[in-house]
């Protein structure tokens, strides 16, 4: 890459705000979804883009990958979080006559409402409000659980049409924890929670063996702990997960028999079944079973695969 094409990057990086520059530079699409993984974002902000502007020179970035990084971020000074307030706020009111609408800024770039229904009879219900936080330039928005559902249609409406996105994204997840859902959705967990230091051998690490052991029984057990370890932390990462109290699989198959006459494979109606894994903080819960001997290495990817599926709420049905 022409160290012009180089400076002129990082001049336009260092001018994105630390808080908008992982929405933006997913918005350029330039750089992989995994090369961004790689860069630590808690860094200081010269560290971060001399990372940047190496991962730009490995694929060799060209002058139009540059105009088009300069043209995203003119898009993003156009975002008018005034205006998106007036228009949701009219969408809101223009469909439902009573209605309250509140709004709080915050530091990140977000937005939080505070949104009080009523109908076209009744005042609004100021002791059950749905509360919303948006982030202004991304198609996410978090809602809490206590909305009515028949409003839902109408907030998504309010919510496309005001942040001028195509869709508002519905994703099948839930936590109480909006640090931990924002860094699951932006795919931040690596980088927020991390605190883990990953360069410590394994054979630095406490295995827990006793030293009066047959040395060939050590031998296996340090050979057997040290490939669950890895096993775990190429799946889980060296960080603290992003916390989540949850995760539900619904069941949905056919009763399969080769015994003709069975009742149950007369059924035409799938068996359904549910399973529910709860935990204060379910993601560490799983990432210590294998390492505690609790369950084997790998696990399920059903179960590691959340933060990457983005979801907690699984349907499986046959094939």
């Amino acid at each position: 890459m022409d160290e012009t094409i180089a400076e002129f990057i990082k001049r336009t990086i260092l001018k994105i705000p630390m808080n908008e520059l992982t929405t933006i530079l997913k918005a350029w699409d330039f750089l992989s979804e995994n090369q961004l993984q790689t860069v630590n974002f808690r860094q200081r902000k010269e560290s971060v883009v001399q990372h940047l502007i190496h991962l730009c020179e490995e694929k060799h970035a060209s002058i139009s990958d540059a105009a088009q990084l300069d043209i995203i971020c003119e898009d993003v000074d156009l975002f008018d979080m005034k205006q998106f307030k007036n228009s949701f706020k009219k969408i809101l009111q223009r469909a439902l006559k009573n209605v309250t609408v509140s709004f709080r800024e915050t530091e990140e770039n977000a937005v939080w409402i505070r949104i009080a229904w009523g109908t076209q009879y009744t005042k609004p219900n100021q002791y059950k409000p749905t509360y919303v936080v948006y982030y202004s330039q991304t198609p996410y928005a978090f809602t809490s659980s206590s909305m009515l559902r028949r409003n839902t249609p109408l907030l998504g409406q309010a919510l496309t049409i005001a942040s001028k996105h195509h869709q508002i994204v519905k994703m099948d997840l839930r936590s109480r924890y909006l640090d931990s859902l924002k860094a699951i959705v932006f795919k931040q967990y690596n980088q927020t929670f991390e605190t883990h230091n990953s360069t410590t051998p394994l054979q630095e690490r406490s295995l827990g063996l006793d030293i009066n052991m047959d040395s060939r029984i050590i031998h296996e057990n340090i050979v057997e702990k040290e490939r669950v370890q890895r096993i775990t932390q190429e799946t889980f990462g060296d960080y603290p997960q992003p916390q989540l109290e949850f995760a539900q699989y619904k069941l949905e198959t056919k009763f399969k028999s080769g015994l003709n006459g069975s009742i149950l494979a007369e059924r035409e109606e799938p068996l359904r079944c549910l399973i529910k894994f709860s935990s204060p903080h379910l993601l560490e819960a799983l990432k210590s079973l294998a390492p505690a001997g609790i369950a084997d290495a790998p696990l399920s990817p059903l179960l590691t695969c959340i933060p990457n599926k983005r979801m907690n709420y699984f349907k499986i049905r046959d094939k």
